[in-house]
């Protein structure tokens, strides 16, 4: 192994571990060691080396480390086992070979391939991002999801996370997303991160994006529920770091899928745990916040490249809370928010997004005239002020009848059934067009008499043929 200038570092291994903490090892006697330099823990028996682990520094004080096992800690014996500094952070590959592959948490083959290669490596915690060089999100990511493109649009370079709870198709959708999504044209490709998966889970996940497998556009690491819990927090940061040799090297615009990310947080709570940190909120560690924008902020569009990265965290909120510390902390980060019902689950809609509690803060950056089509955004704000008042209304029917109700309410209460069965309500597999989404946004305006859509300019009422009353 070389150093940053080239030269030889010596290896030396340690001996000195004192305590077996979990994950966690505990070592004296240690110098010349530094926070989050990678190491390899190497165990003997009757004095031959059997196999080595990997690990990562989590803290030093003094001459004492504390390194965290990627395997794991089972069967580790302090006095049969030594670690091996390596003397830098983690580093991966990174280039086009990783397009195609399918690999666990830890960047390893699960395909029968070799392992991933490339020209050069990149540290798995990324490098600072110069903020003056950051660019505003803009275009748009289609997804061939109504719901999505209609009236939340993901931006290229935004951050919008999925936040869904137990027993709801988020998994679904995310694969959905990932096997779907296009940049119009222009270079794209999927980087998708599983975290915490069931087997059956990752086999679903594998077999629905086989297809941009084969097609060399996707990236695929799956994590399972009874990989080593260290493993599940390496997982989003090389997928990052990845993404972004692939966007900003090889100027394509990545969309990342990092699913689930509540997993993640659990994750680094019994990291979190074993190391005997002051707890936080829900026993999560004070700096989860930190943490997370340490992952998400890694997004985005640099000036004088090509490429972006897109980031669609997916979580759930335990007992739907969405005051629980994941969500509400993703909520401080990112750029909004696509929220799954389970009242429209209920009912079969599929995907069950709730438009109302949904928003994409930068739709305006990337939707309308010149983005997607003239009259988008102004039609998605309709149809939400719409849907508002229907809501409204249903609450009102509720109290006196629907008899009791005007011509006019009963019209908006029908603009909330054709919503939810024409534009949110679509296949598993049905990717549509923008040109067919927007259609069926006009038709659903169409429910609703000229003088109700007063956030509408006359001449794109007479350009999509909507009816005067």
């Amino acid at each position: 192994m070389s150093g940053a200038d080239g030269r030889a570092l010596l290896r030396v291994e340690h001996s000195g571990v004192v305590a077996v903490h979990g994950p966690l090892l505990v070592l004296s006697a240690v110098e010349g060691t530094g926070w989050d330099e990678f190491a390899q823990v190497r165990v003997r028996t009757d004095g031959t080396r059997r196999h080595d682990r990997h690990g990562v520094v989590l803290e030093v004080d003094r001459d004492v480390a504390v390194v965290q096992v990627l395997e794991g800690t089972d069967g580790l014996v302090p006095e049969t086992t030594g670690v091996v500094f390596t003397g830098s952070p983690l580093r991966v590959p990174v280039g086009p070979g990783w397009l195609g592959r399918v690999c666990n948490g830890r960047g390893e083959p699960m395909d029968g391939g070799p392992p991933v290669s490339g020209a050069s490596t990149a540290a798995v915690a990324g490098s600072p991002l110069n903020p003056t060089r950051r660019l505003s999100p803009a275009e748009p990511v289609l997804t061939g999801i109504s719901v999505i493109d209609a009236l939340t649009t993901l931006v290229r370079g935004q951050k919008l996370p999925i936040f869904s709870a137990a027993g709801l198709p988020h998994l679904e959708l995310a694969a959905q997303l990932a096997a779907q999504s296009t940049a119009g044209g222009e270079p794209f490709c999927v980087v998708f991160a599983g975290m915490g998966l069931t087997h059956a889970d990752a086999d679903a996940v594998r077999d629905v994006l086989e297809e941009r497998l084969d097609a060399g556009e996707l990236v695929l690491m799956l994590n399972t529920a009874d990989d080593p819990v260290i493993e599940r927090i390496l997982t989003p940061r090389i997928a990052l770091t990845v993404a972004e040799h692939l966007a900003f090297e090889l100027g394509r615009h990545v969309l990342v899928v990092l699913a689930d990310m509540t997993s993640y947080a659990e994750a680094l709570r019994e990291v979190s745990s074993a190391r005997g940190e002051l707890p936080g909120r829900r026993a999560y560690p004070g700096y989860l916040y930190s943490d997370l924008a340490s992952l998400y902020e890694r997004c985005g569009r640099i000036e004088g490249t090509p490429g972006s990265v897109t980031v669609v965290p997916v979580l759930t909120m335990p007992a739907g809370d969405i005051t629980h510390p994941v969500p509400d902390l993703t909520g401080y980060i990112t750029e909004g928010q696509v929220v799954l019902s389970h009242e429209a689950h209920a009912r079969g809609v599929y995907p069950p997004v709730d438009p109302l509690g949904s928003l994409s803060r930068l739709m305006r950056n990337g939707a309308g005239k010149g983005h997607t089509r003239e009259g988008h955004v102004e039609v998605a704000a309709q149809l939400l002020a719409a849907l508002a008042r229907a809501r409204d209304v249903a609450e009102l029917s509720e109290l006196v009848g629907t008899e009791g109700l005007s011509a006019t309410d009963r019209l908006y209460l029908e603009l909330e059934d054709h919503l939810e069965r024409d534009l949110v309500h679509q296949g598993r597999t049905e990717r549509r067009t923008l040109d067919e989404t927007l259609r069926r946004c006009w038709g659903v305006v169409g429910t609703l008499p000229r003088r109700e859509l007063a956030m509408l300019p006359t001449g794109l009422l007479d350009r999509y043929g909507v009816q005067s009353p």
